[in-house]
């Protein structure tokens, strides 16, 4: 897999929107979910090596036409795990280059039993390139790393940078949800989601103040609350 701190293979620095990525030494019967479940669970080939012409991926194929979801970061997986039970009828990708969160997600996929997920463990921008144009439902942006600094804003997500290549293979239509204790992040997920492309739905505080009907609070989440951070969620609409 290609690394997303060197360059591509075309040349192209990546400019990571995420931190670290790996943490504290794996439990055992963690690396013994990387071992024997990730591959099997694998989208298909979406890395340069082995997919340098970008062959986009049989959707069909990998969820048995299901709706195709995608989540951009699923942190410990809880949220896509919550999602995939809910929503047994629709297929859903999960990035994640932290692959302690990742570990922790094919434990959670093991006890749920689940055979609507597929898991890349790396970064989503690999995804773009390799999933068929506009060919996913609904997207989820969940507690990113918010890069407070200014000197870093141009590392978050919210950029045109990976904005654009989202609303490529979003759907028309489609459903982009967006959660963050940031303000500044909210601020630049205001100006920037609409260039891109969406409108968001918002009619009045409730629709940006409370959750959405089928959310789980997240790990991340719990940490916003406990140190009084209010919680933001913005839900967008593919143009």
């Amino acid at each position: 897999m290609t690394d997303p701190a060197n360059p591509k293979p075309d040349g192209a620095p990546w400019r990571n929107f995420y931190g670290r990525r790996k943490g504290k030494t794996l439990r055992p019967s963690q690396e013994v979910y990387l071992a024997e479940d990730l591959a099997a669970l694998s989208p298909g080939p979406v890395d340069w090596e082995a997919n340098p012409d970008r062959t986009p991926l049989d959707l069909a194929q990998l969820f048995q036409g299901r709706p195709v979801w995608l989540e951009i970061g699923f942190g410990g997986g809880e949220h896509m795990v919550h999602q995939a039970e809910t929503h047994r009828g629709v297929g859903i990708i999960g990035c994640e280059p932290y692959i302690n969160g990742v570990a922790m997600l094919l434990g959670k996929i093991r006890k749920a039993e689940l055979d609507n997920v597929a898991v890349h463990p790396g970064d989503a921008r690999d995804i773009f390139d390799v999933l068929p144009v506009a060919s996913v439902d609904k997207a989820f942006l969940l507690y990113p790393d918010p890069w407070p600094k200014k000197r870093h804003h141009r590392r978050r997500f919210v950029t045109p940078e990976h904005l654009e290549p989202l609303a490529r293979v979003l759907k028309p239509g489609a459903e982009f949800r967006v959660a963050t204790d940031i303000a500044d992040y909210v601020r630049q997920t205001l100006e920037e989601v609409p260039r891109a492309g969406f409108e968001w739905l918002a009619e009045g505080p409730e629709d940006w103040r409370a959750p959405w009907d089928d959310w789980i609070s997240t790990r991340y989440e719990q940490k916003a609350i406990r140190e009084g951070r209010p919680q933001h969620y913005l839900t967008f609409r593919r143009l």
